[in-house]
């Protein structure tokens, strides 16, 4: 800042410096001003605030583990919805099995139509067998147990947070043959007369079945227990998928809300504010234009000094 009698020196203009000072320091806000306007941010760099920067860096990266951890949940829901789409099915099948067992059980029919009915309930058997095998999510069979074998079940981790620790598990059980008409291990053999109905369990390699040798109205009443425990073992496993579809649910809704609060956080710090900006911009400018002015008169002072020399 010029001192007294400065003005009447013409080898250092210091004026026309402070006037220049004054110049830079305008457009060097006035150029982060414009920036701002034209990225939307108060931060684009470090220097402008380096402690804002580093939050919302971090409130970024929880913002984006949380939206990919909810496309996550979406592909949990998506294997569970294929799961009881197919248990669904499964049930309608022994549904009818025991329809058609208590039809046989009735002494009214003949050899023959007990037959008959036989083939029909070993095809609806195979049937279920079929939909186990063919129940598959990203190359994963999701109905035949732990690594396709048949037997136990498939458990399944979810990561349904941005952190570590935030997963979700849910097991699948095998719905075959084997697996629904399992009994103490073995071949099983149900009958009260010369006639059985042998349901294999599976193993390793099978996936058990059903088959149907001369059986009487006694086998099949027999029979129809069995399949009344087939369903309830089908009951337990949609009842497993059901909580886990719920638990599912309220973390897409919890997954959601986290994501909107994290993302207006961080717009609070690196968002800029365009009424205040633009309110300041034409404040900028026309200081621009007044330290213009005033460089100019302050360069046109010198040659005041000229009157001495006259």
């Amino acid at each position: 800042m010029s001192s007294f009698g400065d003005l009447n020196r013409v080898n250092t203009n210091i004026q026309s410096l402070d006037s220049q000072l004054s110049l830079n320091r305008i457009n060097r806000d006035l150029a982060d001003n414009q920036l701002k306007l034209s990225t939307g941010l108060r931060i684009n760099r470090a220097e402008d605030d380096a402690a804002g920067y580093s939050i919302a860096t971090k409130l970024n990266a929880r913002v984006a583990g949380l939206e990919q951890a909810l496309s996550n949940v979406g592909d949990a829901k998506s294997v569970l919805d294929i799961a009881e789409s197919s248990f669904d099915t499964v049930t309608d099948n022994l549904i009818e099995m025991k329809a058609l067992a208590t039809q046989a059980a009735n002494d009214t029919l003949g050899e023959d139509e007990r037959g008959y009915i036989g083939d029909q309930i070993e095809a609806l058997a195979n049937d279920i067998n079929e939909i186990a095998t063919q129940t598959v999510f990203q190359d994963t069979q999701l109905l035949n147990g732990a690594d396709g074998e048949n037997t136990g079940a498939l458990s399944m981790t979810f990561q349904v947070g941005e952190r570590s620790e935030d997963t979700l598990s849910a097991d699948i059980a095998a719905v075959n043959i084997g697996e629904l008409f399992a009994q103490d291990g073995g071949d099983t053999e149900l009958g009260a007369t010369a006639g059985t109905i042998v349901l294999t369990e599976a193993d390793a390699n099978e996936q058990g079945g059903i088959a149907f040798n001369d059986a009487e109205a006694a086998d099949f009443r027999e029979f129809i227990d069995a399949v009344d425990g087939a369903i309830n073992e089908m009951n337990d496993r949609v009842n497993d998928i059901g909580m886990a579809q719920s638990s599912l649910s309220i973390r897409e809704v919890t997954l959601s809300e986290s994501i909107s609060a994290n993302s207006s956080a961080a717009s609070r710090i690196m968002d800029a504010d365009f009424a205040k900006e633009q309110s300041e911009s034409v404040r900028l400018q026309i200081l621009q234009q007044t330290s213009t002015s005033a460089l100019a008169q302050a360069n046109m002072g010198p040659q005041s000094v000229l009157g001495f020399l006259g």
